[in-house]
């Protein structure tokens, strides 16, 4: 058991669960090699991975939040079969570098997406660029998302983005609540894109950058890309596996 962490948020549905997954295991040699069990929401799991993200470690989460897109469901009676079933899905996060109003430079990783959002009662005016190719010259929007296919059935599904499978190789940037262009409904990059927003108008049209929860007031100039190098190793059931989830979703948003 040396090889296996438990570690759980605060909050006593978590602590109980976890309790109960090391009396299951005391009596039992279990092999999975360098896993840490996760018990939490998918905030927790968020948190968890970044801290280790240069780990090599396998992850393992069991959901004690509300919905847990990123957890298994925990089950005392089959939790040792499921466990030593599950198999690994690798991602890669993006990573955010922006450059405030100051010119002082910020880094941050996000593993479901990095939003960009107005600051202030005043709409946020941006120009969008893929590459050397523009994508929009400007627009005017509450603001903009940026997401990985993880990410793509939470944030970015509430402002209408589409929905990217887990192998797509693809960012979608979805605007939120488009102002001018109206009916510009976003566009799907591959993940290999570097993403360049600038706020056309810093003093007037103040905006933030914010990777998952990690916020930078006052952006001027931001960059987004996959950070290659970076793999987080996430473990699921085997008849819940994270493709079957976003498959879920897809399935549910195109009868809705």
């Amino acid at each position: 058991m040396k090889k296996i962490q438990i570690i759980s948020d605060k909050n006593q549905k978590s602590l109980k669960i976890k309790s109960n997954i090391l009396k299951i295991i005391s009596s039992i040699k279990i092999e999975k090699k360098n896993t840490i069990i996760v018990v939490g929401g998918d905030g927790f799991m968020l948190q968890t991975l970044k801290k280790n993200k240069y780990s090599k470690k396998s992850f393992y989460g069991i959901n004690s939040g509300n919905y847990g897109f990123l957890m298994n469901k925990f089950s005392s009676k089959n939790f040792v079969k499921n466990f030593i079933k599950s198999k690994t899905v690798s991602i890669s996060p993006l990573e955010m570098t922006v450059k405030n109003i100051k010119n002082n430079t910020k880094k941050h990783i996000a593993i479901n997406e990095v939003s960009i959002l107005r600051q202030s009662r005043q709409a946020a005016s941006l120009s969008i660029n893929h590459g050397s190719k523009q994508i929009i010259k400007e627009l005017v929007s509450d603001g903009v998302l940026v997401s990985t296919p993880a990410g793509s059935t939470a944030y970015n599904l509430s402002v209408h983005g589409p929905i990217l499978s887990l192998n797509s190789k693809k960012l979608t940037i979805s605007p939120i609540s488009a102002f001018r262009p109206r009916r510009w409904k976003g566009k799907i990059v591959s993940d290999r894109s570097k993403i360049v927003i600038k706020n056309l108008n810093a003093k007037k049209r103040p905006i933030s950058a914010v990777a998952d929860n990690i916020e930078v007031r006052n952006a001027k100039n931001i960059i987004i890309k996959t950070n290659q190098k970076i793999k987080f190793n996430l473990l699921y059931d085997k008849n819940r596996s994270l493709q079957k989830k976003i498959k879920i979703e897809q399935l549910r948003r195109e009868t809705s």
